[in-house]
């Protein structure tokens, strides 16, 4: 199995100047692909990571026979825009990303310097990689050229991108199924681990060798 844990940047983590880019990481992602000698990958990526993961089957590796998009976001759909989160409160993000947010609450005020510091370096490597904006305008065009079986698991409680935000996600991909996950929100690996296991599981597209997780 290959799995990151972070993007660089991330989590503490160095960002070499040269990243600074969705492209950049899904190129580096797909080059880390090869040095693996990985073959019939499927690329599951949720939120950011499935834009990565639009990106890097974009970029016809081999190696990649499938990915999974969950709450996935980087397109532009009209009257369904992606919640700005740089502009949100912590209580606030939790509210709008499940489908119960009771149990998952943080109180502000009782977390550490540390986990002060992660959160705002996150912050910034996610402004770096987004140019600020949660969308590329070009993505929703140009992943009708997506040639690999995908699947769109998606919270139908999701606040952050709406579910009709992930039906034209889907739509927009000729091989893509779409499939609502329900009492669920934008956090499903959190609220409803389960269910995208099982969406994942059922789609009959497991991977023999490897799955890498965006």
């Amino acid at each position: 199995m290959c799995s990151r844990r972070t993007h660089p940047g991330f989590g503490g983590t160095l960002r070499p100047d040269s990243l600074q880019t969705i492209a950049g990481l899904a190129a580096t992602y797909v080059a880390l692909l090869d040095a693996l000698e990985l073959d019939d990958v499927t690329v599951i990526g949720k939120s950011i990571g499935g834009w990565i993961t639009s990106d890097m089957a974009l970029l016809d590796s081999p190696r990649i026979s499938g990915i999974v998009l969950v709450d996935a976001v980087g397109i532009e759909v009209a009257g369904h825009p992606v919640a700005d989160v740089s502009t949100l409160s912590l209580p606030e993000i939790m509210a709008l990303s499940f489908h119960d947010p009771a149990p998952f609450r943080v109180d502000p005020s009782s977390m550490s310097d540390a986990q002060r510091a992660g959160m705002a370096a996150n912050a910034v490597a996610l402004s770096v990689y987004t140019a600020g904006a949660m969308a590329d305008p070009t993505l929703l065009e140009r992943v009708s050229g997506v040639g690999i079986p995908t699947l769109v698991p998606w919270g139908e409680s999701d606040q952050i991108a709406d579910p009709e935000y992930g039906r034209a996600y889907a739509g927009a991909i000729h091989w893509a199924r779409f499939q609502i996950l329900p009492s669920t929100g934008h956090m499903p690996q959190l609220e409803t681990p389960d269910l995208p296991l099982r969406a994942i599981w059922d789609s009959g597209e497991t991977p023999y060798q490897g799955t890498c997780t965006t």
